[in-house]
């Protein structure tokens, strides 16, 4: 339902801000049950008035605050690490830092406060639930790695030896090598690659499109781009994957990079910005419209279902393949608006097209077919804004004519996008209007902010009046 899996795609980031969310909000949680505790039973857990009557009242608010401030704005890392050493680095100096600061807040106000062996103890306390929510990040860590949630699927892009020389690494787990693809061997010797090398083995030969469709690629790892000239790199470069240049000449990784065991230098061709915080907030944002709209809109769905039916029976809902993220293919959900006479689901509806329901003609002029797709929203398979879902065979034809048509997958498909209220919407009879409705979903893609989106959502209904019925 979240799929998880693309919020870690690139680094260890959202992950980290969950964790320092967890981390101040239980210090929070603790330091009262700590200050009600000190002096008083269980059974005044619930009596607030006590809690905020201690003389720790204040500081139990300022040290989870001014820690997630610090953790947050000042300390920002893109890689989770496990170690005793960034606990001290991490949680022990956050922890300081944050009393430095508090005693400083209490000199300089002048405070009613006492400075006794009761903040010390509270210090320590808080010291010691940090060392426990570590502990506890950790293993989650390490589950969320085992149920592939955190996870890397990459296909290695290079010669027999230089891909024998990647695999002889030591990666994280999170590093997980789904397939390669070796560009200097015949059939002859690919057989005995493919008994050597534990996973599958493609040549120059097999299709890019099917293989990154059928592994659920996220990255690829071309192993010293600068050598490898083959046309290969081109055809893998039209596609919206995250694609990598590792320099394996390089043996020490002075930055410290951890995706390559820091060891290789490495640089992306090709990275898509939806992963992190940001993303994050933008699934749950998808979730929360799409359970509001279904809501609101039950009854125009339930009275469409019904004139469906009455005009023509069943069925109700039509599917469909269209094509998701990194080229995976799903079933989008709609309204049926067309008769079942004469079906042909390649085919695009225009206006006033004969093969119209008289109330499919109605849902489609208001946008209405189009509702049951915030099933798919909640499903994970699209968002509320997003490039259009094309149909798979439209793909494979427009991707053959513009060069760039594949790299609008680089996120989930939406409901409406930027080229939608653009007026670039309905049907697209002419190759041109299909290349500047790929423009501005391009430029979507390389311009995402969570604002756009809002932006996009509040201009789609009144995309829908002034562009009624195309």
């Amino acid at each position: 339902m979240f799929r998880l899996e693309k919020v870690f795609q690139n680094d260890d980031s959202g992950f980290i801000f969950f964790v320092n969310f967890i981390k101040s909000t239980s210090l929070f949680f603790f330091s009262y049950i700590f200050i009600i505790l000190k002096k008083y039973s269980v059974y005044d857990l619930i009596n607030f008035q006590l809690y905020k009557s201690s003389n720790l009242f204040l500081i139990s608010i300022l040290v989870p605050s001014i820690y997630f401030i610090i953790s947050f704005f000042f300390k920002r890392k893109i890689y989770y690490q496990k170690n005793f050493l960034s606990f001290l680095n991490e949680d022990l100096l956050n922890l300081l830092i944050t009393t430095l600061l508090i005693l400083s807040i209490i000199l300089i106000f002048n405070l009613n406060f006492i400075l006794d062996f009761s903040l010390v103890s509270f210090l320590i306390f808080n010291l010691i639930i940090l060392g426990i929510l570590k502990l506890f990040c950790n293993f989650l860590y390490e589950l969320l790695i085992d149920k592939n949630i955190i996870q890397k699927n990459v296909m290695l892009v290079g010669t027999y030896n230089e891909i024998r020389k990647i695999l002889k690494n030591n990666f994280d787990k999170i590093i997980i090598f789904k397939c390669c693809l070796i560009t200097d061997t015949n059939q002859e010797n690919l057989k005995l690659i493919k008994s050597e090398i534990k996973f599958p083995v493609f040549s120059e030969k097999d299709d890019i499109r099917s293989i990154l469709e059928y592994h659920s690629l996220g990255q690829i790892w071309i192993l010293n781009v600068k050598k490898n000239k083959s046309k290969i790199l081109e055809n893998i470069f039209r596609y919206s994957v995250d694609t990598l240049n590792i320099n394996l000449e390089e043996t020490l990784n002075l930055k410290g990079k951890k995706l390559l065991a820091n060891k290789y230098e490495y640089e992306f061709f090709e990275k898509s910005k939806f992963y992190g915080v940001s993303f994050f907030l933008k699934i749950l944002i998808d979730k929360i419209l799409s359970i509001f709209f279904l809501t609101i809109s039950l009854p125009i769905l339930i009275i469409s279902a019904i004139a469906i039916y009455i005009e023509d029976g069943f069925p109700i809902i039509f599917t469909q393949n269209r094509t998701g993220w990194d080229g995976r293919r799903f079933r989008i959900y709609k309204l049926r608006s067309l008769k079942k006479v004469d079906f042909n689901k390649t085919k695009q509806v225009s206006k006033d097209d004969k093969r119209l329901l008289k109330v499919g003609a109605f849902i489609r002029n208001f946008s209405i077919d189009e509702l049951p797709q915030f099933f798919n929203v909640i499903k994970g398979d699209m968002s509320v804004v997003g490039p259009r879902p094309h149909m798979v065979e439209h793909d494979i034809h427009y991707s053959s004519l513009f060069k760039n048509f594949l790299k609008r997958h680089k996120c989930n498909p939406g409901l409406t996008g930027w080229a939608q209220v653009n007026g670039l919407r309905g049907a697209t009879p002419k190759p041109e209007q299909m290349e500047k409705r790929m423009e501005y979903d391009l430029w979507y893609l390389n311009n995402w902010t969570i604002w756009l989106d809002f932006y996009i959502i509040f201009k789609t209904f009144y995309a829908l009046i002034k562009y009624r019925g195309n």
